[in-house]
């Protein structure tokens, strides 16, 4: 009986799988891993050989945390061999690898731990600057690696030494997830800290932290002036108190304090100043007018000063008023303070002068010698009664209708 070409193109195909899974089967069992260690140190060459009794040349592939790549292998005599670049066995971690080729193909991990021998001390520390009183702190990151940049391995010592004012202190931290770190606290004291580290013979650079005072305490306040008379013209010169923290340490050099002076008219007027060597000095010049000044300082929202109350004599009891040109040149003076001297020059004179109830101008003038002098133009103020207000050195005189 004769087979139609249908069964006969069937019976062929399953027979060639057959014999294909034979082949495939026969690989499989023929290609066997010879390599036992899966601990190597960076930097050594690493291979991966497997025994092959047949001609097959499977590629590898290899990954670790930094990427992947397949590599060819090298056989010779039955003996597949795979040499794994350094881009790999120079860095630490694990390395996952896989036969390709197969239906299931072999695959395992290696594991590569750093060298123990330093190169490198990576060193970070901050803050640069501690507040003092034991609170505070600053950190000091250590990570010794190997000629590889890799990190040595964790349980690895390393050795924190410091030094404070008399004081030297040692510390042995371990490698932990790669890094090593100690907390350095301030003490009670202002200074620089002075900071190294040591791996296996490897020291690292002078680091140092500067330990500043703390919040600064309240203070008093003092002033000093050459006399008691408000002559719109001397220096009234005020002073801090040393200003400390509470544990003693003098506040640091540029601290600013403001100082407000409340008049009689509880107006303020502000001065400022910043300490050097924990003393602040500021100045204000004297009123021009009887006035009673209280004083109080201020670091901004840290501390505060004592008050002080300062009172201001009049200086100018009196003063001449003349008029000439017509009523158009207003001449004031002799302005003579409480010697009977002439007052310094420099004094603010104001003429305020009215026309039928409105004010119509308002001018300034400065002393000199004792005197000034207002002229007034004709194209400004044109004929007519005027009323005239000089005020200066807080007196006020008032000369009403006085034509032009």
């Amino acid at each position: 009986m004769t087979l139609k070409p249908t069964y006969l193109l069937i019976i062929t195909l399953v027979f060639s799988s057959f014999v294909s899974s034979v082949d495939e089967s026969i690989i499989n069992n023929n290609i066997q891993l010879l390599t036992s260690e899966t601990e190597f140190e960076a930097g050594n060459t690493i291979a991966l050989t497997f025994s092959n009794t047949n001609a097959s040349k499977p590629n590898l592939y290899l990954s670790n945390s930094y990427g992947s790549t397949i590599i060819n292998p090298h056989l010779e005599n039955g003996i597949l061999n795979y040499q794994l670049p350094k881009t790999f066995s120079n860095k630490t971690g694990v390395i996952s690898w896989n036969l390709l080729g197969d239906d299931t193909p072999l695959s395992g991990k290696l594991n590569i731990y750093p060298k123990q021998e330093v190169t490198t001390m990576e060193t970070y520390l901050g803050p640069p600057s501690i507040e003092a009183g034991g609170a505070d702190y600053t950190m000091l990151v250590v990570i010794p690696t190997d000629i590889y940049d890799n990190p040595l391995k964790d349980g690895t010592a390393v050795s924190v030494k410091y030094q404070f004012l008399e004081n030297k202190s040692k510390d042995v931290v371990y490698m932990k997830n790669s890094i090593s770190y100690r907390n350095i606290y301030s003490e009670t004291k202002t200074g620089r800290i002075l900071i190294s580290s040591e791996c296996l013979s490897k020291n690292s650079k002078e680091y140092d932290v500067n330990v500043m005072p703390a919040i600064p305490t309240d203070f008093t306040i003092t002033y000093n002036r050459n006399h008691e008379y408000a002559d719109g013209n001397q220096i009234t010169n005020f002073s801090t108190s040393i200003i400390k923290d509470k544990y003693g340490n003098i506040v640091s050099d540029g601290t600013y304090v403001d100082f407000f002076i409340t008049n009689a008219s509880n107006h303020i007027l502000k001065t400022s100043g910043s300490t050097i060597n924990g003393i602040a000095k500021a100045k204000m010049i004297h009123p021009d007018h009887e006035e009673n000044w209280v004083v109080k300082a201020f670091i901004e929202g840290m501390a505060e000063s004592d008050s002080l109350s300062l009172i201001y004599k009049q200086a100018i009891l009196d003063f001449q008023i003349a008029f000439s040109d017509d009523n158009r040149t207003i001449s004031v003076g002799p302005l003579k303070s409480f010697m009977n001297q002439m007052i310094p020059d420099g004094l603010e004179v104001k003429l305020h002068i009215y026309q039928n109830d409105k004010k119509v101008k308002t001018l300034f003038k400065s002393t000199f010698e004792g005197y000034t002098n207002f002229k007034l133009s004709s194209d400004i103020f044109t004929k007519g009664a005027y009323t005239f207000k000089i005020e200066t050195a807080g007196i006020q005189k008032v000369y009403q209708n006085i034509k032009l």
